[in-house]
């Protein structure tokens, strides 16, 4: 199996900052893209921000030049630097990654059971 496993969220007034961290574990040869998604309740997944294997990353429009996504390929982790929170960053933010399981293999979808982050006003 593979796990992963988010951490870093909180509570945090509006303009403040956190710092999201999703590790994967478990029958992983290689994790091609990464990405980070956020979900209120009644209403769709959002895409936050994915991120490539080498580095290439895209955001969501509502989070550019607020975001940053990362990763560290050496420990299958991927962070979400969130600056300049406000009450619509509100959500739980879930990790998701498309894992190689074995070279040559199919890619497989896992997601993080995901991690609270609450904005006030």
């Amino acid at each position: 199996q593979v796990q992963l496993v988010e951490s870093g969220g909180g509570l945090v007034q509006a303009g403040g900052s956190l710092r999201l961290s999703c590790a994967a574990s478990g029958s992983i040869f290689s994790i091609d893209v990464m990405g980070w998604y956020r979900q209120v309740p009644g209403k769709q997944r959002e895409l936050v921000a994915t991120i490539t294997s080498g580095g290439s990353a895209n955001y969501a429009d509502s989070v550019k030049g607020r975001f940053t996504i990362s990763r560290d390929n050496s420990k299958n982790t991927v962070f979400l630097q969130m600056n300049s929170l406000n009450p619509g960053d509100t959500a739980v933010y879930h990790c998701n990654a498309n894992v190689e399981y074995y070279s040559g293999s199919s890619f497989g979808a896992y997601w993080g059971q995901g991690t609270q982050v609450a904005v006030s006003s």
